[in-house]
């Protein structure tokens, strides 16, 4: 296979067959939508919407020492995570620049799954390679392992309990068991990108046929659909989710991306990162960096990442994300702003569309937040 030819994930024929207009996407040609992603959209919101996440890279830590190999190489005390549940954390440079957001599940007691984003599965695989020196514990590449199938939405739950018998009410968020669905084994984890409730089924890429066909006829009833990455993206930029290359990157230290939370500077030992990010957060304390706000559009002219963000004639952010929401009926951005401009409500914001300074509201992040 030439390196320029994109990988294509086990349902890449049902794809197909569905009529979906497939992208390339971190070298996986990837459904971009199958219909109207506004619709796709909506269904998720409403109803539920099912997609291929095959492209995630998964990397296998396992071995006596695995805890405090993870623990070593991310921000996070990995450590402190329970068996059956995950946690969100982050891979940092030496220097503090955020590789890649992660999450960890924890599948037994010496044996952790990492999910990487597509683009820096590569990076993330190699950082956690080297960093493992010295550790007695292994890690394994495991892309090749599993397809990656999610169903997000209300009817999330409803749909997989028709098909499983895992406790499912007592999945908690974030958390993730091992089960059977569709006489498929999975991996079921309550966890998304959307905003809603749903869950990410990590299957063999043998059964992902299956197990999509399966969900399918059993969402039928309640209205789900299948979705693409085109709505993904305006699901997670409504629910205020990060997306690397976007809102995170290696200049940014997870204090520059207000995600500081995530670094645990109490856990034992050193870890990769420590010195710097102890720097920046001392830094961000005494002189706040730029904050991601908000940004609601009073016109229909839709902000693109990398658009200026200005106020009084000077340019005071830059727009990470933007896009048209269907939920709230106009275009939305994600934009590090400088701390004076970036109180909710804060008045003369605009975003310099193509020479002209359109206005815009500054809001609190999310956009959109699930009625519980």
């Amino acid at each position: 296979m030439s390196s320029t030819e994109s990988r294509r994930t086990a349902l890449d024929a049902l794809h197909r067959s569905l009529g979906a207009t497939m992208t390339d996407f971190a070298g996986w040609d990837m459904p971009l939508r199958y219909g109207s992603e506004r619709d796709e959209h909506n269904a998720v919101r409403t109803k539920a919407g099912l997609f291929d996440l095959s492209h995630m890279g998964e990397i296998t830590v396992t071995g006596p020492q695995a805890a405090e190999l993870l623990n070593f190489a991310l921000v996070g005390n990995i450590a402190s995570v329970g068996v059956g549940r995950a946690r969100y954390t982050m891979i940092c440079q030496a220097d503090g620049g955020i590789l890649d957001d992660l999450i960890v599940y924890r599948l037994g007691e010496t044996e952790y799954m990492v999910v990487a984003n597509a683009s820096n599965a590569q990076v993330v695989l190699d950082a956690l390679t080297e960093r493992a020196a010295g550790f007695d514990a292994e890690v394994r590449d495991d892309r090749d392992a599993y397809a990656l199938i999610a169903v997000q939405g209300p009817q999330a739950p409803g749909i997989l309990a028709s098909l499983t018998d895992a406790d499912l009410d007592g999945l908690k968020y974030y958390a993730g068991l091992p089960g059977t669905v569709a006489g498929v084994p999975a991996l079921i984890a309550r966890t998304g990108y959307t905003g809603e409730d749903g869950f990410e089924l990590f299957v063999a890429p043998s059964d992902a046929e299956a197990l999509w066909q399966a969900l399918t006829k059993a969402g039928e009833p309640a209205g789900l659909v299948p979705c693409g990455l085109s709505c993904r993206d305006t699901l997670r930029l409504e629910a205020g989710m990060p997306l690397y290359g976007h809102e995170l990157s290696r200049e940014l230290t997870p204090f520059d991306a207000g995600l500081g939370r995530v670094v645990k500077f109490e856990k034992e030992g050193d870890f990769v990162g420590r010195e710097a990010l102890a720097e920046a957060a001392t830094r961000a304390a005494e002189n706040p960096p730029r904050v991601l706000v908000g940004l609601v559009a009073e016109g229909r002219r839709v902000p693109r990442a990398g658009y200026a963000v200005v106020a009084g004639g000077e340019v005071i952010g830059e727009v990470t994300s933007g896009a048209p929401s269907p939920t709230l009926g106009r275009p939305i951005a994600m934009a590090y702003v400088e701390p004076a401009h970036a109180t909710p409500g804060t008045a003369g914001v605009g975003v310099d569309i193509r020479g002209s300074h359109e206005p815009y509201e500054v809001v609190a992040l999310p956009f959109y937040k699930r009625q519980k």
